[in-house]
């Protein structure tokens, strides 16, 4: 483990460490004026997209796979973006398969 780099005030003359004083004279942020607390709000986490891509479990055969992977990496996301066009150029059609009726034992 490396160790911390000592303090050197040439380098952090413009933050330098705190004292005792300085902590005595400390107030909460909630004491701020409004106006002033409101600039440092933000919203938490990124921001929200407008077509998230969801999970999924897929299987597919190794040899699909290997040769994905061994286009490099972005290999997943080029799937997304093969399998994007080809339903926007009506390649690919959907059909819903009829229900399996199973025999009650």
């Amino acid at each position: 483990m490396s160790k911390k780099p000592k303090f050197d005030p040439a380098i952090h003359d413009e933050n330098p460490e705190w004292t005792a004083e300085d902590f005595a004279k400390a107030r909460p942020a909630s004491e701020l004026p409004a106006d002033i607390l409101a600039q440092f709000r933000n919203a938490v986490g990124r921001p929200r997209i407008e077509n998230p891509k969801v999970p999924v479990k897929l299987r597919l055969d190794s040899v699909v796979v290997d040769a994905l992977r061994a286009t490099g990496p972005g290999w997943q996301t080029r799937i997304n973006d093969m399998l994007k066009s080809k339903i926007s150029r009506g390649k690919v059609k959907f059909e819903t398969p009829a229900p399996v009726k199973r025999k009650r034992a």
